[in-house]
């Protein structure tokens, strides 16, 4: 092994566009079948509340193979410390020897879930949003916002959060970033004036409920990685014109997707694979009108994209 990189020649060796491009390019070959992904690692743990993934896997001929650890405890920002953290471990594919070791910090897991959702709104929001809709305060919820702009012109911002104090936090912090933001009143406020919606939590029960669901609005939500999470009502896919997942097989198993395929809401023939989308963008939204929703709980292909842009770049 010749690399180890900590997370400041990390951050210096991307940049956004050429992320969202690798990302791209590797949902499409992963749902083309060209990706080895093995079902994900996961730890859950109650006191306090957080989670342990692991996620792996390889493009085969590709030079490296990714192990990627990431972690969540969602108590820590009261502790000072971030909720997010975790490492990647590349290796060669040729001779199974460690290449680098990646002490990113949990950002690269952040930044290609980022990335992710600003290809899910590319294809699948309205071309000119009125308003970007923000629920969460979290880290996510800010590079949610921050990637977006790379895909859409809109600078028109809505938050909502749990606590007033951190939301009117995020309204300062991103309106400082160059974004125009309100703090929404509640759910009902953000779903009625935005049509580009974005959550971004850790919850265990429904924040976006199917009455609130109107005709052109599209919804990404990120939050529902597994361990009992979630996010929107079944109805919410009921409703949708156009059900998007980033893996057919995670999300049947966990996040938004699974609880509506378990409550009667949709069957899994209503579910699309992002990947198919980027290769065939008529899969994607077609009118203004049409309702959309994303779920996605995150591919080691991302983690395999991005970990080589890294090395590429350095």
């Amino acid at each position: 092994m010749n690399r180890i990189l900590v997370l400041e020649q990390i951050k210096r060796a991307l940049n956004p566009p050429r992320v969202i491009r690798a990302l791209e390019e590797g949902f499409v070959a992963y749902s083309e079948g060209r990706v080895n992904v093995p079902p994900v690692g996961q730890l859950n743990f109650e006191d306090p509340p957080g989670d342990c993934h692991i996620k792996y896997g390889c493009v085969p001929g590709d030079e490296y193979f990714v192990v990627k650890v990431a972690t969540g405890f969602y108590r820590n920002p009261d502790l000072g410390l971030p909720s997010s953290n975790g490492l990647v471990l590349v290796f060669s594919q040729k001779t199974g020897q460690p290449e680098a070791i990646l002490l990113d910090e949990g950002w690269l897991t952040d930044a290609r879930t980022a990335a992710a959702g600003a290809i899910a709104a590319k294809y699948l929001a309205r071309k000119k949003p009125v308003q970007i809709g923000i629920v969460g305060t979290g880290t996510q919820a800010r590079m949610q916002l921050e990637w977006l702009p790379h895909v859409i012109d809109c600078r028109d911002v809505m938050v909502w959060g749990r606590s007033k104090t951190r939301a009117e936090q995020y309204r300062k912090d991103m309106t400082a970033a160059g974004f125009v933001v309100r703090v929404a009143a509640d759910i009902a406020q953000l779903c009625a004036e935005c049509d580009l919606v974005v959550s971004a939590t850790a919850a265990r029960r429904p924040i976006i409920p199917e009455a609130l669901i109107r005709p052109g609005m599209h919804i990404t939500a990120v939050g529902a990685d597994g361990g009992g999470k979630r996010e929107l009502e079944a109805g919410v896919f009921k409703r949708a014109d156009i059900c998007v997942v980033d893996s057919l097989s995670q999300c049947s198993a966990y996040g938004d997707a699974s609880w509506a395929l378990r409550e009667g809401a949709i069957s899994e023939v209503r579910l699309i694979e992002l990947g198919r989308v980027i290769g065939n963008p008529e899969l994607g939204r077609r009118h203004d009108g049409q309702i959309t929703v994303a779920d996605l709980t995150g591919v080691a292909v991302q983690d395999i994209q991005i970990a080589r842009l890294v090395l590429e770049n350095l």
